[in-house]
């Protein structure tokens, strides 16, 4: 079943805790679908106050279990510190409540496995923030890839990175190891690894560097993993708090051609080439380039999430997903700081795979 279901999914009341930057992307994707954003929730009163006024929300908490004790509210999108994930999830499917949380999921592997079992028992919708699976150019690559149009894939580059804007220090909780996790390898990689698996598969072993650079903080702002497929293709993971600029990429190249998206030549742009005959020159091969039409890979998680709910589509990216994506994340960090290749198994036998 392709993203975005193309049927309007059915009515939903939700509620967002956390108001920061991230949650303005969950209410635009509310705002764009059949759905109410009938409360938020944040722990500074003020800022609550504000997003409600903004927002025009009249029902405000500044603690989330207030929210979940009413029971208007069918399902709710967490955007709180990475480091709170667990307990509202479980807190929230013991209310009966379907749940989108933002990326990580976890920083433990335990943790998440506790989630994804919370949901489970509790039969709720469980998605994760990894919005790039819903963005229009990765479901195409993916029906591209699936069906062969690039032969079999040997080699993927995924990058993603930023300088804040230019801002002289990283923004809110994200230097902080304790309420983050992790620095640029974590925010930007878990996307991208999360990314590489819907593209090519699970990862057999990884190999990471990571350093800080620019910025004043106490975890990474610079970093790249090199991952090996399990089945023997080879990636590399780029990510950057200290690049100038915005730039949203990835690049995968197979036996008989490539696809490649930049959001430095169009978000929605992808560009798909082969080589139906040799040729002297090299550089001399077909390309198609395809303008795609399409919502914001934000908007359309949201509204992916929502007909997940309906019973129209499965969900997009699960609670395995985006326990996979912290492993990968754990063991570039392990990676980097022996300076040893880390193999890993992306499912363990004892682990539930939803």
């Amino acid at each position: 079943m392709s993203d975005e279901s193309s049927q309007k999914p059915a009515k939903v009341r939700v509620g967002i805790i956390g108001t920061g930057g991230i949650a303005l992307t969950h209410r635009i994707g509310y705002s764009a679908s059949n759905a109410t954003v009938a409360a938020i929730c944040d722990v500074n009163a003020d800022t609550l106050a504000t997003r409600q006024r903004e927002w025009e929300v009249g029902n405000g908490y500044t603690d989330y279990r207030e929210m979940l004790a009413n029971p208007a509210i069918e399902a709710v999108s967490i955007c709180t510190p990475n480091s709170t994930h667990g307990p509202i999830t479980m807190a929230a499917a013991a209310a009966g409540k379907h749940v989108l949380c933002e990326k990580p999921v976890s920083m433990s592997l335990v943790e998440a496995q506790h989630m994804i079992d919370a949901c489970n028992s509790a039969g709720v919708v469980f998605q994760v923030g990894h919005h790039m699976r819903s963005w229009v150019a990765a479901q195409r690559a993916k029906e591209m890839i699936d069906r062969g149009d690039i032969g079999t894939v040997t080699f993927a580059r995924f990058r993603q990175a930023h300088d804040w804007g230019g801002a002289s220090q990283v923004r809110g909780v994200f230097g902080s190891k304790a309420l983050s996790g992790g620095g640029t390898l974590l925010d930007n990689g878990c996307h991208l690894f999360d990314l590489a698996r819907y593209l090519c598969g699970d990862v057999a072993n990884v190999f990471a560097r990571t350093a800080t650079l620019k910025f004043d903080v106490e975890v990474d702002d610079t970093a790249m993993s090199s991952l090996e497929f399990i089945s023997g293709a080879l990636g590399q993971v780029e990510v950057a708090w200290t690049a100038t600029g915005f730039q949203e990429a990835f690049w995968v190249y197979g036996t008989h051609g490539s696809i490649e998206v930049d959001s430095n030549i169009g978000v929605n742009i992808l560009r798909h080439r082969t080589r139906p005959t040799p040729s002297h020159n090299w550089s001399d091969t077909d390309c198609a380039v395809l303008s795609l039409v399409g919502a914001t890979a934000h908007t359309r998680h949201v509204k992916n999430f929502l007909a997940a709910i309906a019973g129209r589509r499965a969900v997009v990216c699960t609670g395995r997903d985006g326990r996979e994506a912290v492993r990968l994340v754990l063991a570039s960090y392990e990676s980097a700081q022996t300076g040893a290749l880390v193999r890993l198994t992306s499912r363990r036998s004892d682990e539930p795979t939803k």
